[in-house]
């Protein structure tokens, strides 16, 4: 696989903190991954790690150590930790590589069980070894035609629930409050 794309680790982010006056960003770690966004609990780091570190929305990120698992961050800027992958590609667009890496996730969950750590996580040899079947140009352009805008509208409705629930958690303590009457709107 990694001959479709790239996978870059995390950074241990424990050595990044925010520096004094500085604003820092959430850390992506595998509990953000799993429920899609950042929270008040997420630590923190300095937003002026190497841009190749910080995740935005739409990236493919793999978590390889612990629980395993491949998706589409939508969760908003922020610094990618040690244990996951940023996937990116120079020459494949983000569905296909998200989808190889996908097809061998039971794959590697099998490999990581196997091991005799107390956290099962894959190696990179593992990566390596990972078959890809490439299709030939025309057939891949057909396949691109009908997947990508597949895919990019799933990131995009990901992106729009977040800024809704957002934005719903943002007025519903004031409706609730009656600091916004809506007496008056018609639906």
């Amino acid at each position: 696989m990694t001959d479709i794309a790239d996978y870059l680790n995390g950074l241990a982010m424990q050595k990044y903190r925010p520096k004094t006056g500085e604003i820092g960003l959430p850390v992506l770690k595998i509990k953000e991954l799993r429920q899609g966004s950042c929270d008040e609990s997420s630590e923190l780091c300095s937003p002026s790690i190497k841009p190749e570190y910080v995740i935005n929305d739409g990236d493919v990120i793999f978590s390889w150590s612990g629980s395993l698992l491949v998706d589409f961050w939508c969760g908003g800027t922020c610094g990618l930790n040690q244990h996951l992958f940023k996937v990116t590609s120079q020459k494949y667009d983000k569905w296909f590589y998200y989808s190889w890496t996908n097809y061998h996730l039971q794959e590697f969950a099998a490999i990581a069980a196997d091991m005799a750590t107390t956290m099962g996580h894959i190696k990179r040899r593992d990566l390596n070894a990972a078959k890809v079947l490439i299709p030939s140009h025309d057939d891949y352009m057909r396949i691109d035609a009908i997947l990508k805008p597949l895919y990019d509208l799933v990131i995009a409705n990901r992106i729009e629930n977040r800024k809704l629930a957002s934005l719903r958690d943002e007025l519903l303590p004031q409706l609730l409050s009656g600091n916004i009457d809506v007496s008056e709107v018609r639906i």
